[in-house]
């Protein structure tokens, strides 16, 4: 039997390409392998599954993104989730009051814009439910309950390949090969769970915002919300209340100026005018229409928020209310925790407070470097890519990035187009026609 039969044979019989084949290709799985292969049969001495398109590790909104940019050029693809569902983190770790904090022109995925009556700034839910409709336009259904646990490249054979293994069902791993691969795990794959002297004793609850969902549960208790970029600020926002106490190291800026998103507004400005300028402009209408934070125990990086944003990824906190809670005293602010004690939480001030609760809205970081052995395009450090923006979407011998540069939504839509591009241009250099790959 040749190399090709013996592979046709596996995945002919195999539960996962079964159904992946007929949803995507309209043809029975064991129908297509006979048509290649007259002798195709299983044998013992199989070990792989051979994909005919890219396979994207990731059903987030970059994963997505992509696979419908590769259906538009006629490509299908091979989506691992290791959740239960598309947009995990929007749909399974993240609080009930969230929504975008940019205008949804922003936010829109390739080839489909929002509805138009969406408002300016789409719930949690009206945005997955636009990601859901998204994925069925482009008829995109990912292989769910399967985690990535490796993934290399193979030289001898010039293919990549992916390992995996499906929820519940421990040591029964699966290996998939394909000649392109896409990293569209986002960076908020893995929660950041900060080093606090003492927080693994505190007495109360401590949970981390891929856990909280409503202040309800927290009412007449007194909160402290470490770590504030928008996520902690929106979670103080919604335990306002009930006494949070939250601490804050972080821009705040307006989330609308001049009538106009602030986003918006930046993005205008900086067709004509440097970083630096733009930086300046934005902390001074900031300065005029919020006054002077550091009174309230705010402190500002030494840089501005653009170029904080280009240097250290870090977002800048768009207020969507918190801060005048904050004015009014019903979010107190402090400095860094020095240790904590039972329930007692001592401050750099030598403040101590005793509280309920601990909420860390610590972030999120990659987990790329975990299961992928590459570390020409992604670093080792932080699992994104090497090379800023915009050239971090593409490494070497197929292997792409989507989401991964601190982007945003933009950032994923512009790699999504550019990856489907590329592929389309192998195919068409090869003589090989996008829509008949399979």
């Amino acid at each position: 039997m040749d190399h090709w039969s013996e592979s046709e044979g596996k995945r002919a019989h195999d539960p996962i390409f079964q159904t992946y084949f007929s949803q995507n290709c309209g043809q029975h799985v064991e129908d297509f392998c006979k048509g290649r292969s007259a002798d195709a049969a299983v044998t013992p001495s199989q070990r792989f599954i051979l994909v005919p398109g890219p396979i994207i590790v990731g059903a987030g909104p970059s994963g997505l993104a992509v696979a419908a940019c590769l259906k538009e050029k006629g490509v299908d693809s091979l989506i691992f989730e290791r959740s239960n569902c598309i947009a995990s983190l929007w749909q399974l770790k993240t609080y009930d009051r969230l929504s975008l904090h940019l205008p949804r022109q922003f936010c829109e995925l390739p080839l489909m814009p929002f509805p138009a009556d969406y408002p300016i700034y789409p719930s949690k839910k009206e945005f997955v439910a636009y990601l859901e409709k998204y994925a069925a336009r482009f008829g995109i259904r990912p292989t769910y309950n399967h985690t990535v646990v490796c993934a290399e490249y193979d030289v001898k054979r010039l293919l990549w390949r992916v390992r995996t293994l499906a929820t519940g069902r421990m040591g029964e791993e699966v290996e998939y090969m394909s000649r392109w691969l896409v990293v569209a795990t986002g960076e908020n794959a893995e929660v950041v769970q900060p080093e606090i002297g003492g927080l693994k004793e505190f007495k109360g609850t401590v949970m981390h915002t891929s856990a909280y969902k409503t202040g309800r549960v927290f009412a007449g208790k007194r909160v402290l919300v470490v770590g504030c970029g928008n996520s902690g600020m929106e979670v103080c926002l919604d335990l306002c209340n009930n006494n949070a106490h939250p601490h804050i190291v972080v821009h705040i800026l307006p989330r609308e100026m001049l009538g106009q998103s602030t986003f918006g507004l930046s993005m205008w400005l900086l067709k004509w005018l440097p970083v630096h300028v733009v930086d300046l402009f934005l902390l001074l209408v900031a300065r005029a229409m919020l006054g002077d934070t550091a009174r309230l125990g705010l402190k500002r990086p030494t840089v501005g928020p653009l170029e904080l944003k280009s240097l250290s990824g870090k977002t800048p906190v768009l207020d969507v209310g918190t801060f005048a809670k904050i004015r009014s005293g019903d979010i107190k602010v402090h400095p860094d925790i020095k240790r904590i004690s039972g329930r007692q939480v001592e401050f750099l001030d030598t403040l101590s407070e005793d509280f309920d609760a601990i909420v860390l809205a610590t972030g999120y970081r990659s987990n790329v470097p975990f299961w992928l052995k590459d570390r020409e395009l992604f670093s080792e450090k932080d699992g994104l890519p090497r090379k800023t923006f915009p050239n971090g979407w593409k490494g070497e011998r197929g292997l792409y990035s989507a989401g991964l540069t601190r982007r945003g939504l933009m950032g994923t839509s512009l790699d999504a187009r550019r990856i489907a591009h590329d592929v389309e241009q192998q195919l068409r250099a090869e003589g090989k026609y996008p829509g008949v790959l399979l």
